[in-house]
């Protein structure tokens, strides 16, 4: 009987079962849809299925795998469009708010320059 650990659960599988469906194991491990002892249910039957039923399972899960990928991807990829759609509108707020400074630091120059124009007018 072999162990396979994922995160802090231990499954006990034949070593018959090991040898002969490693990749249907890891689907099963690496599935969210089922909790950990449906997994170790599924183990534990494995031995007493048919193949097609066997292979029933695999295509359940395979697909599922698949279409969170898809999913995932999909995701990612929205989110990177909305990052960059923010980005720009953040690039474009610190162009204005830098703008506006050396617009108040224009109008503050000229404000300087008036005053000491008209102390030199008084002089």
């Amino acid at each position: 009987m072999g162990q396979i650990q994922k995160d802090w659960y231990s499954f006990n599988i034949q070593d018959a079962i090991l040898a002969q469906y490693k990749e249907l194991i890891k689907l099963v491990i690496n599935t969210e849809s089922m909790d950990n002892n449906e997994k170790q249910y599924w183990f534990d039957i494995l031995p007493s299925m048919t193949d097609e039923q066997v292979d029933r399972l695999f295509d359940i899960l395979d697909t599922e795998r698949k279409k969170l990928e898809e999913l995932e991807k999909k995701y990612q990829e929205e989110i990177k469009n909305l990052n960059d759609k923010h980005l720009i509108e953040w690039q474009e707020f610190q162009t204005k708010q830098a703008k506006n400074k050396v617009q108040e630091a224009e109008s503050q120059d000229k404000q300087n320059s008036d005053d000491i124009l008209s102390m030199i007018d008084e002089l």
